[in-house]
């Protein structure tokens, strides 16, 4: 069994993203953004669930507009461009799940620049079940 007591296990991070655990259809990713920061705009190939531990952000999903709060709950369908900017002067805290995973199994990002660099070079893709 997994168990995470997932609030605090994200608070403790400050790695920009961190996969917790990755199963054959769903992946649940901790991240934290620095005052000012943001995820990126993407867009994926994967359904994502976002809930917000702490901080505050613009979440934009779909052309849509929102701010987000600790407590919140923001669902990005796959193929909708989205972003979150943390807006507040704390670090924005969340957990995340997609479905089927998006990321490499234990992947750290210690940063954006870091994260978005090994996605470009190829070297942060989901496992595959061949």
């Amino acid at each position: 069994m997994e168990h995470f007591t997932i609030a605090t296990v994200a608070e403790q991070s400050a790695d920009f993203r961190r996969v917790l655990w990755t199963g054959e259809h769903t992946q649940l990713v901790i991240m934290t953004i620095p005052p000012g920061g943001e995820i990126g705009e993407e867009v994926h190939e994967v359904d994502q669930i976002l809930t917000f531990v702490s901080g505050t952000a613009k979440a934009k999903v779909g052309g849509q507009e929102k701010k987000v709060a600790q407590g919140d709950l923001v669902v990005v369908p796959a193929g909708k461009k989205h972003n979150f900017v943390n807006d507040g002067v704390n670090p924005l805290v969340l957990y995340t799940v997609y479905g089927p995973p998006e990321h490499a199994d234990k992947a750290v990002h210690k940063t954006k620049e870091e994260a978005d660099a090994l996605e470009e070079a190829g070297k942060d893709e989901p496992p595959t079940s061949d």
